[in-house]
């Protein structure tokens, strides 16, 4: 499988000078003028890519690597294949994350639509209050409305609509058909294509005619080196503010409802639903498809388990899981026990059929 069409191979990287740049340790000093060009899994890796191994779980997978580098820990530094340049890192991971960063720039933020673009396209509409720095690019299609500020370094991508007196920092990309409503942007900020940031939120009032719509006049917050996936929607506040928090990554499809506020670092999977007014702190994460109650508190570095349901507020540093959502080792002694309950009916049954 190939992807140099998308994502060419970088010209070479000796592995000394990655080794070097990472701070990592490069373990045999003769394979110093080793080139790496890309990335790649390590089970199908070839020559002039690099890869990484991070447990004894995936030892097999080094059976059939043929990498010129691989990234892994002293301890699994014995496993690796002769001839390949090893790179030890306490945390291989991050060393390769780095090192695709370095190979593969262009994969890290969106794609512009159109190449060799600067500047404003003339098939591109700025409304002539709009003020933008120097450096900014807008692809085709993409509407900028009145008052809004975009700073240096920032991509608008192809059909994006930026609304009236929106605010977006340096430096950030904002992919093709992504809508930004009501909203101040940080620096460094990626939204990718679809995301629509800013809407109204669900907000109703039951009356003798039906439900009657609560206005929403809040803004969203998103802070600096904040990512937001595809198809993502994020709620303006009802009459305060959506907050995200610096550093925090949202996955794909993610809709977060109005007066939410979500901490620093935070990394939130694909399909999680948050009702309003929930607080989030730093450092969370939340995984697939869990849906959060409104009007409650996560605390600083809880986990959650993907499909939870949490129905009350959790405390700091808590694992928790299930629907309702309840600390994991309580979780886990429940599944425990109705597997056991299984297993027992099912030897009653075979013993009376016998």
């Amino acid at each position: 499988m190939t992807h140099r069409e998308f994502y060419p191979p970088h010209e070479g990287i000796a592995v000394s000078a990655l080794a070097a740049k990472l701070g990592v340790e490069l373990a045999d000093i003769s394979h110093a003028d080793i080139l790496v060009h890309a990335i790649a899994p390590v089970n199908r890796a070839k020559k002039g890519e690099i890869c990484y191994i991070s447990s004894r779980k995936n030892r097999q997978d080094l059976e059939t690597c043929e990498a010129s580098a691989i990234f892994c820990s002293k301890g699994l530094s014995a496993l690796v294949p002769e001839g390949v340049a090893v790179l030890i890192s306490d945390n291989p991971q991050k060393s390769f994350a780095e090192a695709g960063a370095l190979l593969h720039p262009t994969a890290m933020r969106p794609a512009a639509i159109v190449s060799g673009l600067s500047g404003v396209s003339p098939a591109a509409f700025v409304d002539p209050t709009a003020r933008l720095e120097d450096g900014v690019i807008v692809e085709p299609m993409a509407v900028i409305g009145e008052g809004a500020e975009i700073g240096s370094g920032t991509q608008i991508g192809a059909g994006a609509i930026i609304g009236a007196h929106v605010k977006i920092g340096r430096n950030a990309s904002i992919a093709a058909g992504a809508t930004i409503l009501s909203a101040y942007i940080g620096n460094h900020v990626i939204i990718h294509n679809g995301a629509r940031i800013g809407q109204d939120g669900f907000g109703y009032a039951p009356g003798p005619r039906g439900m009657l719509k609560l206005v929403q006049v809040g803004r969203v917050i998103i802070q600096d080196h904040v990512e937001i996936g595809a198809n993502t929607t994020i709620d303006r506040g009802a009459m305060d503010d959506t907050v995200i928090g610096e550093g925090t990554k949202i996955d794909n499809q993610v809709q977060i409802g109005h007066n939410v506020k979500i901490g620093r670092h935070c990394g939130i999977v694909s399909k999680v639903g948050i009702a309003g007014s929930t607080v989030i702190g730093n450092g969370v994460m939340i995984g697939g498809a869990a849906g959060i109650n409104g009007h409650i508190q996560i605390g600083d570095g809880v986990q959650i388990a993907a499909m939870s349901g949490v129905l009350s507020s959790i405390p700091p540093g808590q694992v928790y899981g299930g629907v309702p959502a309840r600390p994991m080792k309580d979780v886990l002694r429940h599944w425990a026990e109705v597997m056991a309950r299984s297993d027992e009916r099912a030897s009653k049954k075979g013993e009376t059929n016998g």
